[in-house]
C-alpha cells in the first residue's frame, strides 16, 4: 500500500486544462486537481476563472517518478504552444502525506557503477572503493539527478569517453552543463579532470542542491553554479552538455551551438527516442560523433568543426 505521494503541479493557460488533466489521469491512474493561480483572498471577485491555472497529478513516490516527471515536462513542452498565453515553467514537485523525500530516495537510490570509472554513491550509503573508481556522492534532495536516470546515465557515459579520447586522459576546459540539476554531470566532469565548469539551471531551488553537492564531493573551487541564463554565457566551452526536454534543446539549438568551440564537443540528452530526429535535425552543422539508446530514451554526442 503506498503511504507517500508527490504532487506534481503545472501551470498552464485556462484552454489548456482539460488536456493535461486528460494525459495525468492517463498517465497515473489517479485523478487531478485544478486551482486558480492567483486569488485575492479580499475580494470575491476573484473567484472567477484566470487565465492560468494550476493543474495538479498526484504520483507514487518511488523509484518511477523521475521517469514520469521527464514525461510530464515532454508532454507540456510539446503540446503547450498550441495554446495562447502559454509559457513553458517546470512542474513543481512537493512530497505530501507521511514521510519526506530524502528519506523515500534512501529507500530506492543505491550506490551504482557508470561507464567504466565513474561510481554514483548516496551519502547515506557504504561503498568499497576499489582502484580507479572516481566516487560521486550525491543527495539529489528536492533536485532531479541521482545518474541512475538513462538521460543522467548516457551523459555521464559519453564524458566519461570524451575524457579518454583527450591527451592525458582529462576532460578538456572549459565545461558547460547545462540544465544541472542535482549537479551529478558538473562533479563527474570535475573528477574527469576539468578544472574550469559551469553549471547553470532555471530552478534555484537545484542550484542549490547542486552547490551543497559540489561541497561535499570537494569540487566547489571548479565547479561555478548558478541560475545565469544560456544567452548570457560566453562561447568557447571545449565541452558542453544539455540534459533537458527535447523541444527545449531545439528551441536553444542555435544558443547551445554558439556556445561550443571549433572541435567542441555538445552532448544532448533527455531526448525520447521517437524524437531524436527531431532534435538531430536542429544542429545541422555539428557532426554526429556518437548517439546510443537506453530503454525508450536516446543521447546524441555531436562535434564542431574545427
Amino acid at each position: 500500500m503506498i503511504t507517500d505521494w508527490a504532487e506534481i503541479a503545472c501551470d498552464v493557460p485556462a484552454e489548456m486544462v482539460d488536456t493535461l488533466a486528460d494525459f495525468l489521469v492517463e498517465l497515473t491512474g489517479n485523478g487531478v486537481g485544478v486551482d486558480n493561480l492567483h486569488l485575492d483572498t479580499f475580494s470575491l471577485d476573484t473567484l472567477e476563472d484566470t487565465s492560468i491555472k494550476t493543474v495538479k497529478g498526484y504520483l507514487p513516490l518511488d523509484d518511477s517518478l523521475e521517469d514520469m516527471r521527464i514525461k510530464i515536462e515532454q508532454f507540456l513542452a510539446q503540446h503547450g504552444p498550441d495554446f495562447p498565453g502559454f509559457v513553458y515553467t517546470p512542474p513543481v514537485i512537493t512530497v505530501i502525506k507521511n514521510e519526506d523525500w530524502a528519506n523515500n530516495w534512501k529507500v530506492h537510490f543505491k550506490p551504482v557503477r557508470i561507464g567504466k570509472r565513474l561510481v554514483i554513491k548516496p551519502t547515506w550509503e557504504e561503498y568499497q572503493q576499489v582502484e580507479g573508481d572516481l566516487v560521486i556522492q550525491i543527495d539529489p534532495g528536492m533536485a532531479f539527478g541521482t545518474g541512475a536516470h538513462p538521460t543522467t546515465k548516457m551523459c555521464l557515459e559519453s564524458l566519461e569517453r570524451i575524457a579518454f579520447a583527450a591527451q592525458g586522459e582529462q576532460l578538456p576546459n572549459p565545461v558547460l552543463d547545462v540544465g544541472t540539476g542535482s549537479g551529478v554531470l558538473s562533479i563527474a566532469a570535475a573528477l574527469l579532470g576539468a578544472t574550469e565548469i559551469t553549471a547553470v539551471d532555471i530552478d534555484p531551488e537545484a542550484v542549490r542542491v547542486t552547490q551543497e553537492n559540489l561541497e561535499l564531493n570537494g569540487v566547489d573551487g571548479v565547479v561555478k553554479a548558478s541560475t545565469t541564463d544560456l544567452s548570457q554565457l560566453p562561447g568557447g566551452y571545449a565541452v558542453v552538455v544539455a540534459n533537458i526536454l527535447a523541444e527545449e534543446l531545439v528551441r536553444l539549438s542555435d544558443q547551445l551551438t554558439s556556445r561550443v568551440a571549433p572541435g567542441g564537443w555538445l552532448i544532448l540528452s533527455g531526448i525520447l527516442t521517437e524524437k531524436e530526429e527531431f532534435v538531430r535535425a536542429g544542429f545541422p552543422a555539428l557532426e554526429l560523433v556518437e548517439n546510443p539508446r537506453e530503454a525508450e530514451w536516446s543521447c546524441l554526442t555531436l562535434r564542431k568543426p574545427l
